[in-house]
């Protein structure tokens, strides 16, 4: 348990954080249809040259919205990834990873798998969305219809910084380092099943504390240098490090 003083220091390290984080793009275009979220270029089965490939499911993380995904979506794009394959799961972020968030993904990738015909999905989590993910493939019955798994900045064991908004945000309480969702999640295995897991951390990262809460036993671990919290969602390293593990 952190102290009084340590949690107004954790507070002060997130507001300035939070004042420094570059403004997220824009939603792509078309309003939600097919899963909840999708943009209208999202829904639809995927095209028959691109059968072998898996639908990929992006989940942005706390405060954000599916528009952080806009430099990624457009290198997959550039890569030859069809709107058809590409899925942006959007949701309320102050909500409970385990009794509320994981079925709701759960239910997305559903429709998304149902939509494509795709036996299984690739995910994609920034921030907060990496736990959200992660209860869905190890406890939301998630682990069949997930092939690949990549966490960019995620709280995986859990970052200080959570205890600012702790006292009355559940999903706050969830990132912090002990909680019942941490906890849990890396009780026993930490990347189960036959998922492959993937997670890119930053040694300068201002929201995670500790910088190593990201990496997971038994996770292809990539360090991107020098990178602030949300910079990982533009940075070309990081993408063509995310594709290549989407392609393997």
């Amino acid at each position: 348990m952190l102290t009084v003083r340590q949690r107004l220091l954790a507070l002060l390290t997130l507001c300035l954080a939070l004042l420094a984080a570059p403004a997220l793009p824009a939603q792509a275009s078309g309003a939600p249809a097919g899963p909840a979220g999708a943009s209208s270029g999202e829904a639809g089965a995927s095209s028959g040259a691109a059968g072998a490939r898996n639908p990929v499911v992006f989940v942005h993380g706390y405060n954000a919205d599916p528009g952080v995904w806009g430099s990624l979506r457009e290198d997959l794009r550039a890569d030859g990834y069809a709107d058809s394959e590409l899925f942006s799961f959007g949701y309320d972020t102050h909500q409970s990873v385990n009794e509320v968030l994981s079925g709701r993904l759960a239910a997305y990738v559903a429709e998304v798998r149902r939509q494509t015909g795709a036996a299984r999905v690739d995910l994609v989590a920034h921030s907060f969305g990496s736990l959200v993910t992660r209860w869905y493939v190890k406890f939301g019955g998630g682990g069949p219809s997930v092939d690949r798994w990549v966490s960019l900045a995620g709280p995986n064991r859990g970052t200080s910084t959570a205890w600012a908004c702790a006292l009355w945000d559940q999903a706050c309480r969830d990132m912090t380092p002990g909680s019942y969702v941490v906890k849990n999640l890396n009780s026993g295995d930490e990347t189960p099943g036959a998922v492959r897991y993937a997670t890119f951390w930053s040694n300068c990262d201002e929201v995670i504390n500790p910088d190593d809460s990201v990496p997971l036993t038994g996770a292809t671990n990539t360090p991107v240098g020098c990178l602030k919290h949300n910079d990982l969602l533009g940075d070309d390293p990081t993408s063509a490090g995310v594709r290549a593990f989407l392609r393997s």
